[in-house]
């Protein structure tokens, strides 16, 4: 650690990460800690993180964004740099983090995130720049208790850092439609819960409108057929979720 910024912890929550997890260590090596939350896995993902430096603490699946609060309260360090095992800190972005440290100017920052999908990273569209709140102060934020689509709530204003968030996920296409069929189910529920309802407009509407913000107003088109592939299936999301909420509200799910 430099003396002149504040100390950091990496904090990762994981299961059978394995595969995935020692790129995403390796870019870390700039932290002040890592610190790995893992729930059960059973191919050595702890194992190979201790052995790369991070100290491992074994929890229950709390569900997204519990697990990501648990994983903060027990960092070492009041600042966190929250990660995916499938993420890495690109060489600018480190930069940027080391000297947001430095002097910080707020309790939070977000960065862009760049994700790779179908052996493409995408640069436009929904993948691109893909705001992600990771770098904050947890005396001033904390993460939400949303089973799916956590976020990190802030007191106070969020500074934008330089440099990407590279995300390279190894999932094939089918692993990922059944995450998002998952993900839809939970969105929907969540929905209700909060008590928002669901129309025939919206079942008709949100899939047509995302695809016309995310393919031609942010430039989809121009990451070719994984970008098409990629705001379609964000556009079946739409349709899915709220199909669902339909179909709980009227007792038929």
């Amino acid at each position: 650690m430099s003396a002149a910024r504040q100390p950091v912890s990496a904090v990762l929550i994981t299961f059978n990460a394995a595969s995935q997890i020692e790129d995403c260590l390796r870019s870390l090596a700039f932290c002040d800690e890592i610190l790995v939350v893992d729930s059960g896995s059973g191919d050595g993902t702890t194992a190979l993180a201790e052995r790369r430096g991070a100290r491992v603490v074994s929890a229950a699946w709390r569900g997204f964004g519990a697990q990501k609060q648990f994983a903060v309260e027990q960092a070492a360090h009041d600042w966190v740099l929250c990660i995916d095992a499938d993420e890495r800190v690109s060489a600018n972005l480190r930069a940027s983090i080391e000297a947001a440290l430095a002097n910080p100017a707020q309790h939070a920052y977000r960065f862009a995130r760049c994700n790779r999908f179908m052996g493409r990273y995408l640069r436009h569209g929904e993948g691109y720049p893909d705001w992600s709140l990771r770098l904050f102060d947890r005396r001033h934020a904390r993460w939400s208790d949303d089973a799916v689509h956590e976020k990190v709530v802030v007191a106070g204003a969020v500074g934008t850092l330089r440099g990407d968030l590279m995300h390279d996920s190894a999932e094939t296409l089918e692993g990922y439609l059944t995450k998002q069929n998952r993900y839809t189910t939970l969105a929907a529920e969540e929905a209700l819960v909060r008590g928002k309802r669901a129309t025939t407009a919206h079942v008709l509407l949100s899939p047509a409108v995302r695809f016309l913000k995310f393919y031609f107003f942010r430039l989809g088109f121009l990451d070719g057929l994984p970008g098409l592939v990629h705001i379609l299936i964000g556009c079946g999301n739409s349709f899915a979720k709220y199909a669902k909420m339909l179909a709980f509200q009227s007792g038929k799910q």
